[in-house]
């Protein structure tokens, strides 16, 4: 089902999404919810999304399959962390369903490690590099109530009928 993208300022952006539990992560509504936010990505032409963008203060968050390295599946990530595994930061253009039409230029760091739960509950860990590193720091940015125009340079907004 396509969900209801919540946008600035909705309070619920800049809450800190609670942790899931194992029995959590088993139980069929959050399944449901995977599903709900992996379609509302695809209809929204998201690269990712997090769940406190459709209302549900957790931490899960989608990446689309096309900015995988596998490029194979989608991307489900639970209770999300990462570490930076370089002090190398590259700045680049970022936009956020939940922020529509506006962009900005946000450094961020171009290799981390990823440590989290597989949708079936897992633990996976994981290097990202490059664009692929810039969405799940953008992702794991808003299950903490952060959103990309608190670190953005340069904002200017698009015209919504272009």
């Amino acid at each position: 089902m396509i969900l209801d993208i919540f946008t600035e300022p909705n309070p619920i952006l800049r809450q800190i999404g609670r942790d899931l539990t194992p029995a959590e992560v088993h139980d069929p509504k959050f399944s449901q919810l995977i599903t709900d936010l992996t379609e509302t990505m695809y209809d929204k032409d998201g690269v990712g999304i997090a769940a406190p963008q459709v209302g549900q203060s957790v931490k899960i968050c989608v990446i689309a399959k096309d900015f995988t390295p596998e490029k194979t599946s989608d991307l489900i990530l639970i209770n999300p962390v990462w570490e930076k595994r370089t002090k190398a930061r590259v700045s680049g253009e970022e936009g956020c369903l939940s922020v529509p039409h506006t962009y900005g230029k946000v450094r961020r760091y171009k290799k981390i490690s990823v440590k989290a739960l597989s949708e079936n509950g897992t633990p996976i860990i994981f290097d990202a590099n490059d664009f692929f590193a810039r969405i799940i720091q953008h992702e794991v940015d808003h299950l903490n109530g952060i959103l990309f125009i608190d670190k953005a340079k340069g904002l200017y907004q698009v015209d919504k009928k272009l």
